[in-house]
């Protein structure tokens, strides 16, 4: 490697430790749940996606293991080669029966799942010599829906970003559009914003969808598992459960918090992401081990709700109680819960703060998020008992008037 590039790096690196930017990496001595071992010391964990506490739940941990013990612990293969087990299979069925689609596809991760859509979809001349798509992304789109995005050759789709959960101007934009010859309109949204932790306005999208004859694509990554009275997502949180056209999302979330992603839609969709999706065709299929403690995440909450309703207790309560405290939160149900801070460096200084004080949390700032709208995000879990969402309100209290923030 050139000295050039060391140095270009270096520099870069020297201008995030000078801006209170860079981010270190805190491990923990213990497996992912409500309260973690870090440091030698237990922290209240508000800092994962372990929405539904099922990361180390007993069922999940023996589902991986019987994985292992009857599957092995790889496949050393692609799906269509030799990488298909009957287990990928009835995973995908349990997948697209939670969603109330017609059929699901795995992918290792929802990222590779996002790039694979909208690559192969506007990608494919499917017997058109020319031709011309467009999409509608909302502005606070994930990243990986952007990627995604970028992926879709200039020369033959259309990008159009509309203002976040705008569904007006979107309708406008469509409106405008109506007489270009467009082969395909895709409206692309997150189904919950992960900076803010608002739900997209789906009822509204899929009207719009329908009257302009678009394809409604929604990545409900922090949805599934959370939203909705049985935890089916966005759309039943919305009340169009069954009525998306795409939908995907992650295993390493709320399904048990390891790795792996899907489409989810009608089954000559999935069909084509099996015969197009570069990263599905190129990449080895998900571990038995994962397979199987997806597999038993979905059983318990096709069986019980009691997680699901303990999750929307435990964030009721701790968004109640850090409001009462007097810090400044962004409104909302989800347990995503933004903490605003207003600076990069105050959130670094109190993420910090907080962990001696016993709670894992970690700050976001641009550009992640706006400039100036730096916060530390709260992410609650059914892994909780209320004794630790009170440590963690009590640090929080500490902390904040310290610094004088409350």
């Amino acid at each position: 490697m050139t000295s050039n590039v060391i140095e270009l790096v270096t520099k870069e690196l020297e201008q995030l430790e000078a801006s209170n930017t860079y981010k270190h990496e805190v491990p923990l001595q213990s497996a992912q749940d409500g309260v973690v071992q870090v440091g030698g010391r237990k922290a209240v964990m508000l800092a994962s996606n372990n929405y539904l506490g099922l990361s180390n739940h007993a069922a999940v941990k023996a589902a991986a293991i019987r994985g292992i013990r009857e599957y092995g612990f790889g496949v050393a293969s692609v799906r269509f080669i030799c990488g298909t087990q009957d287990i990928h299979i009835a995973l995908e069925k349990k997948i697209a029966k939670f969603l109330g689609t017609e059929d699901a596809i795995l992918f290792s991760s929802c990222w590779a799942a996002n790039e694979a859509f909208f690559a192969s979809l506007t990608n494919e001349k499917m017997g058109m010599e020319t031709y011309r798509d467009v999409i509608y992304s909302d502005r606070l789109n994930h990243a990986s829906i952007i990627d995604g995005q970028r992926l879709c050759r200039a020369e033959t789709t259309d990008r159009k970003i509309y203002a976040h959960a705008d569904t007006d101007g979107l309708a406008r934009a469509l409106e405008e559009d109506r007489g270009k010859d467009y082969r395909l309109r895709i409206i692309a949204t997150d189904g919950v914003f992960s900076m803010e932790g608002d739900l997209a306005p789906l009822d509204r999208l899929v009207e719009i969808a329908g009257k302009y004859g678009a394809i409604l694509f929604v990545d409900d990554s922090h949805g599934v598992g959370v939203c909705g009275r049985s935890g089916r997502g966005t759309p039943e949180a919305r009340g169009v459960h069954g009525k998306i056209d795409v939908l995907t999302g992650t295993l390493g979330k709320a399904i048990g918090g390891a790795a792996g992603g899907y489409i989810s839609g009608r089954k000559e969709l999935i069909a084509f992401m099996r015969q197009k999706a570069r990263t599905y065709i190129f990449s080895n299929s998900l571990p038995p081990p994962i397979v199987f403690g997806a597999d038993a995440a979905f059983a318990l909450l096709m069986k019980d709700r009691s997680i699901v309703k303990k999750l929307a207790a435990n964030t009721a309560y701790f968004r109640e109680q850090i409001a009462a405290l007097g810090f400044r939160i962004l409104a909302g149900e989800h347990p995503i819960v933004p903490v605003m801070v207003g600076e990069a460096s105050v959130a670094q200084e109190m993420s910090r703060a907080l962990l001696k004080a016993g709670v894992y949390i970690r700050g976001l700032w641009y550009p992640v998020v706006p400039k100036g709208e730096a916060r530390l995000r709260a992410q609650i879990s059914a892994a909780l008992g209320k004794k630790d969402i009170d440590r963690a309100l009590g640090a929080f209290e500490k902390v904040g008037k310290k610094m004088n923030l409350i």
